[in-house]
């Protein structure tokens, strides 16, 4: 199923639902940060997907980390809540989806890499080699305020 993001872009959709998701900041020992390609629209991305019924949000961290990359993880603390109505996601099937993303910091702990039916590629990326992936301007504010390490409290916005 293809996606197309919309940031504060006036002929977006209008959206139809929230669904409350999870994104892995996965740093390893190295300092270098856990990357996906997302098969829907190409683009490079921290792990992660939609919460489930009957799961704890951490555990849905895990899980998503897992069946996206393969790589084990063990979430540390929450770095930041997303939920900008100007960005919104229009999936093939008709569902625009406003954002409602809980970024969590978290570390591996086992595993290997591989892809999924989600990902094209996987890989390990130093901080200082992002720019060279196209990376969407709402996941590397996610990236960056994880990345922050001096901030006191959770980004909230």
């Amino acid at each position: 199923m293809g996606r197309i993001d919309y940031l504060h872009d006036p002929n977006a959709p209008v959206a139809n639902s929230v669904v409350p998701s999870v994104v892995a900041f996965v740093q390893d020992d190295a300092g270098r940060i856990l990357l996906i390609r997302r098969s829907d629209n190409g683009r490079w991305a921290l792990p992660g997907g939609g919460h489930d019924a009957g799961e704890f949000i951490s555990d849905t961290v895990v899980r998503e980390a897992k069946e996206e990359t393969g790589i084990d993880v063990q979430v540390i603390d929450l770095s930041g809540i997303y939920t900008d109505p100007g960005h919104v996601m229009a999936y093939d099937d008709g569902e625009v989806r406003q954002q409602f993303s809980l970024c969590f910091r978290a570390r591996p702990i086992g595993g290997e890499l591989r892809t999924s039916d989600e990902t094209t590629e996987v890989r390990w990326v130093s901080p200082a080699d992002l720019q060279a992936f196209d990376v969407h301007p709402t996941m590397r504010q996610r990236i960056e305020h994880a990345l922050d390490r001096g901030r006191r409290a959770p980004y909230i916005g």
